[in-house]
């Protein structure tokens, strides 16, 4: 999009998962259903490829965060005038909040946690030959040490 933006809209640069973007100008009472609606409606000509089959299926992704239907983008406080990112992906449910996904989580034992190990041989030369895969040392199913 050329120029500026007004000052009492706002300018949305939304990306897709294959890194094609496009800006759209938005009002603070827009929410993320409605940016969704039109987006769809004004499916630019070089988005193609990744044309979907309604718009209940597109998803805004604001801050590593998906925004549900009924945010607007006043209620992020976005700055008014200026330009923001917005991840475009097309998805047909979204994940639980982040507070009940905790409290899940806690009642199964699950964890998100991620080990990285890293083995250091006393030797700088020394070929690996009986070291363990970490497949062998750590289960991620379980989350546990074996």
């Amino acid at each position: 999009m050329t120029g500026s933006t007004p000052s009492e809209m706002m300018n949305l640069r939304l990306i897709l998962v294959s890194g094609k973007t496009k800006e759209f100008l938005f009002s603070p009472n827009d929410s993320a259903a409605d940016i969704a609606k039109h987006v769809y409606d004004n499916w630019p000509m070089d988005w193609e490829e990744e044309q979907v089959s309604s718009p209940n299926i597109l998803r805004l992704i604001y801050q590593g965060r998906f925004l549900h239907g009924n945010v607007t983008l006043g209620a992020l406080k976005l700055p008014l005038g200026k330009s923001t990112v917005m991840h475009l992906v097309a998805r047909e449910t979204l994940p639980e909040p982040n507070s009940q996904g905790q409290r899940n989580r806690e009642k199964t034992g699950e964890s998100n946690c991620c080990v990285i190990l890293s083995l250091i041989l006393p030797e700088l030369g020394e070929a690996r030959q009986n070291v363990p895969p970490p497949s062998s040392l750590f289960s991620l199913n379980e989350g546990t040490m074996n």
